[in-house]
């Protein structure tokens, strides 16, 4: 059984994710060519494919202090990582 996600769901979106996959090539530092990239190595191929989700989902980060629970008078810093899928 065949399960296939790299279809495009709406269709006339494929030029504007060929742009943004190319945008985010170029961020990363490879050279994507318009067609067959089979040249590509696995870790450049990943690194492309990593920015365009860093661009889609951007993980946020947020610190704060709060009182220690265990030790009366001391502070932690708290640090919480999230992002946000719409």
């Amino acid at each position: 059984m065949s399960n296939n996600n790299n279809k495009v769901l709406v269709p006339e979106a494929k030029e504007a994710l060929n742009k943004f996959k190319m945008e985010a090539a170029s961020e990363v530092g490879v050279n994507l060519k318009e067609g067959y990239n089979g040249d590509l190595t696995s870790k450049q191929a990943g690194s492309v494919g990593g920015q365009m989700v860093n661009n889609m989902n951007p993980v946020r980060t947020m610190r704060f202090e709060r009182h220690n629970r265990i030790s009366q008078g001391h502070k932690i810093t708290v640090k919480y990582a999230f992002s946000l899928t719409v």
